[in-house]
């Protein structure tokens, strides 16, 4: 008897430790770097900041208030399960001419391997596109998701279609 008690707590005990297992080891305070345009990451190079007030808004003013002619924007940050995604698009022409990732989950050695992939193709994606209808990349659906929803919001802050 003592021996099916002993099994039973310990098989109990191991299934408790299982299921409670997080597949992240981000911080409970969401620890990310900022990433910032230009560098050897697809596009984009991590830099230390965190996230940036500005939401929807020019991020250098000089983008136009009603006629998105030119300028760049900053769309709000994305706050996804595995951390804050945040982009900013440049636009002359009325037409966007480039997208870059400002924040991107970076919490754990994965999470950065899959924004090294996904982060170009979702760039390439938004400038074939000229819009937020962008595919989601395979494997990285949470940051897809959030690329999609910052980048909608600079579009909207640079009042294209």
């Amino acid at each position: 008897m003592r021996r099916i008690t002993g099994w039973l707590l310990g098989t109990v005990a191991t299934l408790v430790l299982l299921f409670s297992y997080k597949t992240s080891t981000m911080g409970a305070g969401g620890e990310t770097s900022a990433v910032a345009a230009g560098g050897d990451r697809g596009g984009a190079s991590v830099g230390s900041g965190g996230t940036s007030a500005d939401q929807g808004t020019p991020s250098d003013g000089s983008g136009s208030a009603n006629g998105g002619s030119g300028g760049s924007y900053d769309g709000s940050v994305a706050h996804t399960r595995w951390g804050p995604v945040q982009v900013r698009i440049t636009v002359a022409g009325g037409r966007i001419t480039d997208v870059s990732a400002l924040q991107v989950p970076d919490g754990n050695f994965r999470d950065q391997q899959i924004n090294d992939y996904a982060v170009p193709i979702l760039r390439q994606a938004a400038l074939t596109a000229q819009s937020a209808r962008i595919d989601t990349v395979s494997g990285a659906t949470v940051t897809s998701d959030g690329y999609r929803e910052s980048l909608q919001a600079a579009i909207d802050a640079a009042h294209l279609k």
